[in-house]
């Protein structure tokens, strides 16, 4: 190709560029749309205090991000999200900060009249029932059997630690123990006396503390000793009616008068048998 046909294709590839300039000066360029975000209200905060934000159709994590202005690397960590994840679903609620609880004014209503204080009533002492049984306990095994029935002849004594209340009554027969109602509340000392005879098989002597409304039962045990047992076990008809005793003292007596009639007829003949002898 010759020098000429050169000049002639770079006249015609130089035009072509200055027509493609004056071209693109006269065309304006349209530029892309921006990005619109659409303004995020800043959410009232719950009770507890949490901001939330709730993912609406199609966002992101970025897009979320851009809207409350909240960096995704908070998001995550309010939310215990994963430091690489960006997806979210849509209706997903986010924690996107703290604030205050929403305050509510209640409505005042009318005051009420404060009630004069009454003066508080002292509590009353109660009372309690003691019940005491002074049993014969037959087998000594301190315990008290059905067919054990009390001793009489026997004393009880009650008395409480502060000297208020102080008594004694005496056993009686039955299987029935002695009550004493309307004690008043206290720590009281029970302590029996047994009659003559008796052996004791439990502690003569019991402290206890008598609550308001119960009704305590003390056992106390003795048991008869071999001498009452003996006495107690001889038959009453065995002794000697007032009239046989009167015969015996008859017999006793009758019996000396003959001893004394034999003796001195033995005491005749002897003398009788002395005077033949000295003839």
């Amino acid at each position: 190709m010759s020098e000429r046909s050169n000049q002639q294709i770079l006249l015609a590839a130089g035009l072509a560029l200055l027509a493609l300039a004056l071209l693109a000066v006269k065309i304006p360029v349209s530029a892309a749309p921006a990005l619109q975000v659409t303004p995020f209200p800043t959410p009232t905060p719950g009770p507890d205090g949490r901001i939330i934000y709730t993912v609406q159709p199609g966002e992101s994590l970025w897009v979320v991000s851009a809207k409350t202005g909240v960096s995704m690397d908070e998001i995550r960590r309010l939310n215990d999200m994963a430091p690489d994840e960006i997806f979210v679903q849509e209706g997903q609620e986010l924690v996107i900060g703290f604030g205050g609880p929403s305050e509510v004014t209640p409505t005042a209503g009318p005051s009420s009249t404060p009630e004069p204080l009454l003066p508080t009533p002292s509590p009353q002492p109660g009372s309690g029932t003691l019940c005491i049984l002074v049993f014969n306990d037959q087998n000594g095994d301190s315990q008290r059997q059905e067919e054990e029935l009390s001793i009489p002849g026997g004393r009880i004594s009650v008395s409480d630690r502060l000297g208020e209340v102080s008594f004694t009554e005496d056993t009686t027969t039955g299987g029935e123990p002695q009550c004493f109602e309307e004690l008043p509340e206290g720590d009281y000392n029970v302590t029996v006396a047994i009659p003559d005879g008796f052996n004791p098989t439990t502690v003569l002597n019991y402290a206890l503390s008598l609550a308001p409304g119960s009704e305590t039962h003390i056992r106390f045990g003795a048991q008869m000793s071999s001498e009452k047992i003996t006495e107690s076990q001889t038959p009453s008809g065995s002794s000697r009616s007032p009239l046989l005793g009167v015969i015996g003292v008859l017999f006793l007596l009758g019996g000396v008068g003959l001893g004394i009639f034999a003796g001195r007829l033995g005491a005749r003949k002897d003398k009788r048998a002395e005077g033949e002898n000295s003839v």
